[in-house]
């Protein structure tokens, strides 16, 4: 006797609203025809674009409190160990390095660490910092402003240093003597404006800006803005739009003494 025939019932799979993402996107076969499915895909690729916004948004906040984070004062090394220790401590943090007076260089290792040998030495005041690549801000530039005795800054390629940053400067005139701002993506001649106060530069590198819109008459208006200082950066004749023949005319006729 032949089994029973069990009649074959085809369901049609249910799309659940609840589902998000590809997964779900392919359970979405609804046999209403290709207009709801065409709906479906709409609604969820605007799902998909919102959460990108979304993420990108957390990420860009999350990197703004990280800076926020790395130039925060060590104001509990200031008050116990001296302001230059605590310029040293944030720099060394930071990843850079500085030399206090008659000493070596101080430099964290690959693992960032680095040896506190300098809280011993409280009243020797630092000369030389090196915080090129740093995460080094307007409000991080507070921990150095207090190092009345420095002499030599390196900020090369610092992503937030700004023209604003420069026109801070101005407490370390007195001391001030080398500074480097090559790289550094946000500096425009405003920001170099600024730097008329250090008269006491006798080194300037304002080379690779790429915000400077004219580096040849800018690098020729700084050296006349700070005439003691020899001023490091592109051919003057960049961005001045001479012809060929003027330019090499130039190079080859020796400057009269």
């Amino acid at each position: 006797m032949a089994a029973p025939r069990v009649p074959l019932h085809l369901m049609a799979p249910v799309w659940n609203r609840d589902t998000r993402g590809i997964h779900g996107l392919s359970k979405a076969v609804a046999p209403e025809g290709s207009r709801r499915k065409g709906r479906s895909l709409l609604q969820f690729l605007a799902d998909h674009f919102y959460d990108v916004q979304a993420l990108r948004e957390y990420l860009l906040r999350k990197q703004v409190l990280k800076v926020h984070q790395k130039n925060r004062p060590f104001t509990h090394i200031k008050e116990r160990f001296g302001p230059h220790a605590a310029g040293a401590y944030f720099i060394l943090k930071q990843g850079g390095a500085v030399k206090f007076q008659g000493k070596e260089w101080i430099r964290p290792n690959t693992r960032g660490r680095f040896s506190l040998d300098f809280l011993t030495f409280p009243e020797v005041p630092v000369e030389a910092v090196d915080a090129s690549g740093s995460a080094i801000n307007y409000h991080g530039l507070d921990n150095l402003l207090a190092l009345k005795e420095l002499q030599s800054l390196w900020l090369r390629r610092c992503p937030h240093v700004d023209d604003w940053c420069l026109s801070r400067l101005h407490p370390l005139a007195n001391s001030l003597q080398e500074l480097s701002l090559a790289g550094c993506p946000r500096i425009s001649e405003r920001g170099l404006a600024c730097l008329h106060h250090l008269q006491n530069l006798r080194r300037l590198d304002i080379s690779d800006l790429p915000a400077v819109s004219n580096p040849g008459l800018t690098q020729i208006l700084v050296e006349e803005m700070l005439p003691n200082c020899e001023v490091l950066g592109a051919d003057w004749t960049q961005g001045l739009g001479l012809g060929p023949e003027e330019q090499s005319q130039d190079a080859a006729s020796p400057i009269p003494a």
